[in-house]
């Protein structure tokens, strides 16, 4: 049986020492500030990022690199090792066509080789808890087949609920009208997305004020669960620079669920720049999205 080496993107915001640690390959992909571009290399702090969000700078994203992904892959190729790719959602980004393309080339390439690519169909730490689905597969001693298996049948059941404090930064990435952003605004309006089972962000719900909307995502949570209630890789909470809300949200999840295994990150740019600053969400398996 072949070895396999697990691969995503940097859109998945897990810890960088789990990505080290488990020797996970990771894609860039990319965004800019005003005219500097960044994503391989060259990072912002993500307080240096949501910095210049607030200072109204113009932030933008751009997928991965053909090139860039196959040479990681070409590089991998030549070890004699498989890969199991677990992608950003093709819904959102042109990363994952880059992701089949690059692969379908290499296995050209290298005809014994195998690259199997799971569209997640999802973001952020959803794509963590395939990666780390992944990882403890291997470890078992599961092949490549069996553990590609198994991760995508936890796809329909990620589950992505978030909301944001500005609306404006949804409407420049054309998720709202520009009059349904300064209304909302104005009414002091917080909308509830979520990514659906075709991997697209749509609304879900709608509250007003910061504390109703944090409240309407662990309620909205607690429909969800269902027969995944005992099966949680990990609750993810996720927060564009506003900690504090995080460790907020996480403690409302740990009172009603009784939830430890929960795992804060920030938003890299790459989602960031299109939900802003002050943007949070919860992250978990359910029987439905």
């Amino acid at each position: 049986m072949r070895d396999f080496i697990i691969s995503t993107e940097s859109n998945s915001d897990m810890p960088e020492e789990f990505l080290q640690e488990n020797q996970i390959c990771v894609i860039p992909h990319y965004y800019s500030v005003d005219d500097d571009v960044y994503g391989d290399g060259k990072e912002l702090s993500i307080k240096e990022f949501y910095d210049a969000m607030r200072a109204r700078k113009k932030a933008a994203t751009m997928a991965s690199n053909p090139a860039v992904i196959l040479d990681k892959f070409t590089e991998i190729a030549k070890t004699g090792k498989d890969i199991l790719h677990i992608s950003f959602s093709s819904a959102l980004s042109g990363g994952y066509g880059n992701i089949v393309s690059g692969a379908r080339e290499v296995m050209e390439a290298f005809p014994e080789m195998k690259i199997n690519v799971i569209d997640t169909l999802s973001v952020s730490l959803a794509e963590g808890m395939l990666i780390k689905a992944a990882v403890d597969m291997r470890a078992q001693g599961k092949s490549l087949e069996e553990t590609t298996q198994y991760v995508q049948s936890l796809v329909p059941h990620l589950c992505v609920q978030f909301t944001v404090d500005d609306l404006n930064h949804l409407y420049r990435g054309g998720r709202l009208s520009k009059t349904t952003a300064i209304v909302g605004t104005l009414a002091n309006i917080k909308p509830i997305l979520y990514v659906d089972d075709e991997g697209k962000l749509v609304a879900l719900d709608k509250t007003r004020g910061r504390k109703k909307s944090l409240n309407l995502l662990v309620k909205n949570m607690a429909d969800r669960l269902g027969s995944f209630k005992d099966k949680q890789i990990f609750i993810g909470i996720v927060h564009g620079d506003c900690e504090e809300d995080a460790k907020y949200l996480a403690e409302l999840v740990k009172k009603e669920f009784g939830y430890d295994n929960i795992l804060i990150q920030p938003v890299g740019p790459s989602i960031g720049a299109h939900s802003g600053p002050g943007a949070i969400g919860v992250l978990f398996l359910g029987d439905h999205r």
